[in-house]
């Protein structure tokens, strides 16, 4: 079964970001997502209110997360997917801190609370055709945080993926460069408090990257990406492409979008 998934920060909204504050550039977001038309869309930075005027410009798509903050407060990491064509059979988040499943908490150095958002899903047409997807924001500012963090998110996947025997998608902001112990962790290069991931990287198709944060300026040079598709070994990469289109004269966001079209067995 081929599929497309994407990653995208959608950049809180800011009104300090001008013209490219979220009132102004919300149909740019709406828009890049419909032109590639993913049947999973794992999201970042996103305050209710964005998320609101997201569902209203798609509606095709439905919508799960809460936010970092608890309930409906603070920046979620929604996943938004195709709900004519997958129904959510679990869904559920966790707080990357030593409470995982205390809202709002967070520890070591993590500036702000970080999640990790997850949903099981089904195929409308084929019942007991599943999915994992698992979407998450790393800290910005605590290198121990976003270990810590990562190991966090990999033992859930990875008890999930144990019991169910499902393939499994992890998407994110990883404020992490390729060669940061993060992403190294999750490639299975390294480990991190005696644990081992085991995902492949969806750049590995790529000979190089560039930047996915560009701070509204655009371009290819300057830092490397932070933003990641990840996949267990069971799900094959077909093509990963880094959007660094505009729409409508502007960008979507200060991150690009990351798309890839992958193939699993289900």
């Amino acid at each position: 079964m081929n599929l497309k998934v994407m990653t995208f920060n959608l950049r809180y909204s800011n009104q300090g970001d001008g013209a490219n504050a979220w009132p102004l550039r919300k149909h740019r977001a709406a828009g890049i997502i419909r032109k590639h038309e993913p049947l999973i869309v794992g999201t970042q930075e996103g305050l209710l209110p964005m998320l609101e005027d997201l569902d209203a410009q798609l509606p095709e798509y439905g919508r799960v997360g809460t936010g970092r903050e608890g309930h409906t407060e603070g920046e979620h990491c929604a996943i938004f997917y195709r709900k004519d064509v997958l129904s959510v059979k679990k869904t559920g988040q966790f707080w990357l801190s030593e409470q995982p499943d205390v809202p709002a908490s967070k520890s070591w150095d993590s500036s702000l609370p970080r999640i990790c958002t997850w949903a099981r899903f089904e195929w409308k047409d084929t019942p007991g055709s599943e999915l994992l997807f698992y979407n998450t924001h790393l800290d910005h500012v605590g290198q121990t945080a976003r270990e810590k963090g990562a190991v966090l998110i990999w033992q859930s996947l990875q008890k999930h993926v144990a019991r169910t025997s499902l393939p499994a998608i992890l998407t994110g902001d990883f404020n992490s460069y390729p060669d940061n112990a993060v992403v190294r962790f999750f490639r299975g290069e390294t480990s991190i408090d005696g644990q081992t991931a085991r995902l492949t990287d969806a750049y590995s198709l790529l000979p190089e990257v560039g930047r996915t944060a560009h701070s509204f300026q655009g371009g290819i040079e300057g830092q490397p990406p932070i933003d990641y598709i990840f996949v267990t070994p069971d799900v094959d990469l077909v093509s990963v492409t880094v959007d660094r289109s505009q729409i409508d004269g502007g960008y979507p966001s200060d991150h690009y979008p990351v798309v890839a079209q992958i193939r699993i067995t289900v």
